[in-house]
C-alpha cells in the first residue's frame, strides 16, 4: 500500500482501487479501515478511488499523540492526503461518521475542494439521529424474520444496557438485504475498527464544532451530494435532507431499499447516482422520487431542444446531433428511467416514459420547447403531446412504432451476456405493449396541436407507411423519408440534420 507522512509524522495507508479521476474517500466507524468500502458496488469502474486508511486503522500508524484521534485534527490527514496526491482541488466522498470528517474538510479547506460527496453520514454538524429516527427505520422492517430479535437488541441499546451483544444483534437494520453478503461485510466490522480511536473521534463535551462549519458550508460553492438509504436509522432520510439543504448547491438522493450500506444493497443504483454526481457533464432532476439525469449543450438562453433516445438507449446516443443543434439552441438529453445513468426502478413503460418527459420539461421549465424524440421516445413524445397539447412547442418524432398490435407477436427476447447501460427488464415490459397496444394512442393522434415532423428511415424495420399515415392524423403533420436504418440520426446523421432544418429547427 502506497504511504505518505502527515503533518505530525505519522505515517498513513491508502490503496488505490480503478482508474480514472482520483476520488478521495474517508470511512466511517468510526475509525475503521477502509477496507470495508471493497470497489463501492463498482464505483473503481468510472474513478479512481483513494481508500484511505485514517491514522491508527488498517495499515496506517497509531500517532504518538492520541488528541490527533478527534475529528477536527483529522481534518489536516485529509489536506495532507491532497497535497501528496497533487490534487489542486479534490473530490471527496465521506461515508457515515466520515461525513462529518469530509464536511469539516469543506468548511476548513473549501478553495480545495472540487465536490463533496456524503454517502448516510451519521452525527453530522448537530444533527444527529435520534432514538426515535432508529425506532422509526426499524419498523419499516417489522416484516423480516429477523426482526423480533434485533429490535429487542436495540431496545436494550436505547434503554442503557448495551453490551457487545446488542450491538451485533442490531446489525441486520444496517442493511437492506440481511443476506450472506451483508452478514460478512458486518462480521469484518470489529476487527477492522480501532474502538479506542473511535472513543476519542468526537470532542469532549463543550467543544462545539458544527457552529462555525455550518457558516462556512452555508457559503460553499462546490457541489454536494448528499445520499441517503431508505431504511436506514442514522441518518433517516428526512435527517438526511435536513443536512442537504445546508449547502447552496446540493443534490439529495434516496437510494430504495437501501441501509446504511448503499454500496452493498444496489450497486448499481449506488453507482448510477454517484457517478452522475461526479461527471461534470450530467445534471439530475428528481421526477415523482425517480431522479432522471440528463446532458446539456449550448448557450442556456437559446431556444430550448430536449432529445428523447430509444430503448436501449441513452443521452450519449444524441452527442453528435446535440453538438451540432447547439450552435443555435439550448440542448437537453435526458436519460429515461432504467437508461443511463438515471434510476433503474424496474417497472417501465411507455406512459412511465411519457411522464418521465413530462417531469422533466416541468423540471426545468422548459414549457413550449421542441421535443426530438427516436423510437420509444418518441412514442413518449407522441404520449405527451396528446394529453398536454400546449406543453411542446414543435415534435419530431423519429421512426418510432405506430403502436398496432404486431403480427406476430414478438417471442420473450433473451437477454444478451454483457454488461447493459439499460435494465433488461425494459425489453420485457415494451415488447408486451407492442404485442398488445393501447389502441387509444393512435385514436388521439388528431388531438396533438404542435407542429410536427415524422421522420422515418428508409432501410428501417419500422413500416414506413404507417409512418406516413401517423404524420396524415396530425394536424399539419409532415412526414420526410431518410436514407438511414432505425438509428436515423446516427446511420445518416447530416440527412436527419437537413430534416430538422426544413422543418425549422437548426
Amino acid at each position: 500500500m502506497p504511504i505518505f507522512s502527515s503533518y505530525d509524522g505519522t505515517e498513513l495507508a491508502y490503496r488505490l482501487v480503478g482508474e480514472g479521476e482520483p476520488l478521495i474517500c474517508l470511512p466511517g466507524g468510526p475509525m475503521r479501515a477502509a477496507r470495508y468500502f471493497g470497489d463501492l458496488g463498482g464505483l473503481s469502474r468510472v474513478r479512481q478511488l483513494v481508500l484511505l486508511d485514517l491514522r491508527g486503522t488498517g495499515e496506517s500508524a497509531v500517532p504518538e499523540d492520541t488528541s490527533t484521534y478527534r475529528i477536527d485534527r483529522l481534518v489536516d490527514d485529509v489536506e495532507a492526503l491532497r497535497a501528496h496526491l497533487g490534487i489542486d482541488r479534490a473530490d471527496v466522498l465521506g461515508h457515515s461518521a466520515a461525513g462529518e470528517l469530509a464536511a469539516l474538510y469543506a468548511a476548513t479547506h473549501p478553495q480545495r475542494l472540487r465536490s463533496l460527496t456524503l454517502v448516510t453520514p451519521a452525527a453530522t454538524l448537530g444533527l444527529p439521529a435520534t432514538d426515535q429516527d432508529r425506532r422509526d427505520a426499524a419498523a419499516l422492517r417489522a416484516r423480516e424474520p429477523w426482526y423480533a430479535e434485533a429490535r429487542a437488541a436495540l431496545d436494550e441499546i436505547q434503554a442503557g444496557r448495551a453490551t457487545p451483544g446488542t450491538w451485533a444483534g442490531i446489525r441486520p437494520f444496517m442493511y437492506g438485504r440481511w443476506d450472506a453478503a451483508a452478514q460478512a461485510h458486518a462480521a469484518e466490522s470489529p476487527a477492522q475498527r480501532n474502538a479506542v480511536a473511535g472513543s476519542l473521534y468526537y470532542p469532549a463535551s463543550g467543544v462545539d464544532l458544527a457552529s462555525s462549519a455550518v457558516a462556512a458550508l452555508r457559503e460553499l460553492q462546490v457541489p454536494v451530494l448528499v445520499l441517503a438509504g431508505e431504511y436506514d436509522g442514522g441518518p433517516t432520510p428526512d435527517r438526511a435532507a435536513e443536512l442537504a439543504a445546508l449547502f447552496p448547491h446540493a443534490e439529495f438522493v434516496v437510494q430504495r431499499g437501501a441501509g446504511h450500506f448503499p454500496w452493498m444493497d444496489g450497486p448499481g443504483d449506488f453507482v448510477r447516482a454517484v457517478a452522475a454526481f461526479l461527471d461534470p457533464g450530467v445534471s439530475s432532476v428528481q421526477a415523482a422520487g425517480t431522479r432522471l439525469a440528463y446532458r446539456t449543450w449550448g448557450d442556456p438562453s437559446a431556444p430550448p431542444v430536449v432529445l428523447a433516445h430509444g430503448r436501449g438507449g441513452s443521452s450519449l446516443d444524441w452527442t453528435e446531433i446535440a453538438e451540432q443543434l447547439a450552435a443555435r439552441h439550448r440542448v437537453y438529453a435526458l436519460d429515461f428511467r432504467g437508461h443511463g445513468l438515471s434510476d433503474w426502478p424496474g417497472r417501465y413503460s411507455f406512459e412511465f416514459f411519457r411522464d418521465d418527459l413530462h417531469a422533466f420539461l416541468e423540471a426545468r421549465n422548459l414549457s413550449g420547447a421542441t421535443v426530438i424524440g427516436h423510437s420509444m421516445g418518441g412514442v413518449a413524445a407522441l404520449l405527451l403531446a396528446e394529453r398536454h397539447p400546449a406543453l411542446i412547442g414543435a415534435l419530431v418524432v423519429e421512426d418510432a412504432p405506430l403502436l398496432l398490435p404486431l403480427d406476430p407477436p414478438r417471442p420473450p427476447a433473451e437477454r444478451p451476456s454483457e454488461e447493459l447501460g439499460f435494465d433488461w427488464q425494459v425489453v420485457a415490459s415494451i415488447d408486451a405493449q407492442l404485442n398488445d397496444p393501447d389502441p387509444g394512442a393512435r385514436e388521439r393522434l388528431g388531438e396533438i396541436t404542435a407542429p410536427t415532423l415524422v421522420v422515418g428511415g428508409s432501410r428501417s424495420h419500422v413500416d414506413q407507411v404507417q409512418l406516413e399515415w401517423t404524420a396524415r392524423q396530425i394536424p399539419g403533420g409532415r412526414f420526410a423519408s431518410v436514407d438511414a436504418g432505425h438509428l436515423v440520426h446516427t446511420d445518416n446523421p447530416k440527412a436527419f440534420l437537413d430534416a430538422l432544418k426544413s422543418f425549422g429547427i437548426g
